[in-house]
């Protein structure tokens, strides 16, 4: 099983919806590339340039940790910081997720069609950043004294 681990540091960013004109198609908000870009950047200087072979299943998991806002009480930063008080804001999880799979279609994986198993969690933290895990989870197809293993 090959399995692969990268950080994006800074506030999780979601997918932007896109945006129409009279003159051409959709096009992505600023921001949105940006974020795809960083996410690229990131899975390339940490894994490698490693990419998964097409036609494996794969196992994505996504921990975004956002920003501890300043003006709280010191109880409820504690609170948020033990995981106990959880983000109830934007972005969105399928919009986080939305982001980073896509950013990484053709670069990690051949197409996010190969993603059989997700889960996000999101959770404050002091270092805002988004934490991603890939899996590869295809069942072995040896055979050992003529059965499947």
């Amino acid at each position: 099983m090959q399995k692969v681990r990268f950080e994006v540091p800074g506030e999780p960013t979601g997918k932007g919806r896109p945006r129409f004109s009279k003159f051409g198609g959709p096009t992505s908000p600023e921001k949105t590339v940006l974020y795809e870009n960083l996410v690229k950047t990131c899975y390339s200087s940490q894994c490698h340039d490693f990419m998964f072979e097409q036609g494996r299943q794969l196992d994505v998991r996504i921990i975004a940790y956002y920003a501890i806002p300043q003006s709280i009480s010191k109880k409820k930063r504690q609170r948020m910081i033990d995981k106990i008080e959880r983000p109830l804001k934007k972005p969105d999880a399928d919009n986080v997720v939305k982001v980073v799979l896509d950013a990484l279609n053709k670069i990690a994986y051949y197409d996010d069609t190969q993603v059989v198993d997700l889960q996000i969690r999101r959770f404050y933290g002091e270092n805002p950043r988004t934490v991603v895990t890939i899996e590869d989870i295809t069942p072995s197809m040896e055979v050992s004294n003529g059965k499947r293993t």
